[in-house]
This record gives structure tokens, sequence and C-alpha cells, in this order.
């Protein structure tokens, strides 16, 4: 194989771009709170991640990158949504903590209430 062939057969090369002042902490793995710019994943932000969703479909919150009300509410999807919601509720009972088991409750009766709003004014 020549240097050409063999260059081309390498895949892909991983360049480390951290500079070479940095301390270990600050260039090691990212921390236990945060990964880049998102936040950490745990159970409460998973279910806030959904239930944003969820105001999103039933137009209470706008669009995330213009912040424009959305155009058309999609009352299926935001039930399907809450629906998931409550199906992690019952395969977690008995398994959270109880700020979670409240939090978890809170939410979803903030998305039923926010639901029924919705449908009622999609009705008149």
């Amino acid at each position: 194989m020549n240097e050409d062939e063999s260059k081309q057969d390498r895949g892909f090369t991983v360049v480390d771009k951290r500079g070479a002042g940095e301390s270990e902490a600050a260039s090691g793995p990212e921390t236990e709170e945060t990964t880049g710019n998102l936040p950490r994943v745990d159970f409460s932000n998973f279910c806030l991640s959904l239930a944003t969703s969820a105001l999103y479909q039933l137009g209470v919150v706008g669009d995330p990158e213009t912040g424009k009300p959305v155009e058309q509410k999609n009352l299926p999807l935001a039930q399907q949504t809450i629906d998931a919601l409550e199906m992690l509720q019952s395969r977690t009972r008995g398994n959270l903590d109880a700020e979670e088991t409240q939090f978890l409750d809170g939410l979803l009766y903030e998305l039923r209430m926010r639901f029924l709003e919705a449908g009622k004014a999609a009705a008149e």
C-alpha cells in the first residue's frame, strides 16, 4: 500500500483542540451538572422536556427558535405526550423520591388543565 492509499484508509482523525495550559479538571470529562450547554439529564429534566413539548403542541408556549406562537395546535399529539408522562408516572410509582413524585403529579395536573382549556377553545 502506498502512502496516499494509507492516508485514505485511515477513516477519521480525532484532533484535541483543548489548550495545553488547561488543568486536567477543566479539560476532563463534562461536569455532573452540565454536558456542554445542556442541562444534566435526570428524571425531572426529562419530564420537563416532555411537558414543554406538550405545552408547545397545545399552543401555550411559542416556537423555541422564533418565540412565535404555534400556527395550529396539535391536540392529538399533545394528548399522546401527556399519555407518555402518565405511563412514566405509573411505571415509576414507588421508585421516585417524594420530591420527584410531587413534581410529576403537579406537572401532569397542569398539563391536563391546559389540555382541557385548549379543547374548549377549539370547540368554540
